[in-house]
């Protein structure tokens, strides 16, 4: 494939970036209305909702949205984001990942060991989140729990969604670092200078 003369290669397809762009808007909506629901002091984001009462409606079900998205997204990409003998030594050489030292580190096929790690804490947090939230939904559940068991689910739900935020942090400033990888979510392709010089084992496997 070219585009514009430069020979590309397809990293996501339009199935694949829909669902990520899906999950990634409704996390930015849990991410507000739940900061919202959480502190007082940022009750104030509710007005992007509608008000407290809209807050508390949509948030459920938005993360009933993400949930599905992102167990669809899951399902695609989960035998790729199997750590691998390669990726353990990517690991054990993180200081040349931060240096950037990229030729001295074990080729990299779709992920990196770093990419990894990060799709499997998601995974787990989405997982806690959904189930705590379900405990918390009182609108449905309320009369399921007892008020213990809602307690100890609301702090779980906030200790999830707290370390999804910081991942989510880490996974934007992963993709804004390397220069590239937005764009691939973007146009679903990247060139095979990007891809053999980021991702030599995938690249090698996608040109056979």
């Amino acid at each position: 494939m070219k585009t514009d003369d430069v020979e590309t290669i397809e990293r996501y397809t339009p199935n694949e970036r829909t669902l990520h762009w899906i999950t990634a808007i409704a996390f930015v909506l849990l991410a507000l209305s739940g900061l919202a629901l959480f502190h007082p002091a940022m009750f104030w984001l509710s007005a992007l909702f509608g008000g407290g009462q809209w807050t508390r409606i949509l948030h459920p079900f938005i993360g009933v949205v993400l949930f599905l998205s992102f167990a669809l997204l899951a399902g695609r990409f989960w035998a790729n984001n199997m750590l691998d003998a390669d990726d353990r030594q990517w690991l054990r050489q993180f200081h040349d990942v931060l240096a950037k030292r990229e030729d001295a580190l074990p080729e990299v096929g779709r992920y990196n060991a770093g990419q990894k790690l990060l799709f499997f804490l998601m995974v787990v947090c989405v997982v806690a989140l959904l189930l705590s939230g379900l405990v918390i939904w009182r609108r449905y559940f309320g009369d399921a729990f007892s008020p213990a068991v809602i307690r100890a689910a609301a702090v779980v739900h906030a200790f999830f969604a707290f370390a999804m935020i910081v991942g989510i942090i880490v996974h934007v400033y992963a993709a804004i670092w390397v220069k590239g990888s937005v764009g691939a979510m973007v146009r679903g392709t990247v060139t095979l200078g990007w891809a053999r010089k980021h991702h030599a084992k995938w690249f090698r496997q996608s040109v056979k």
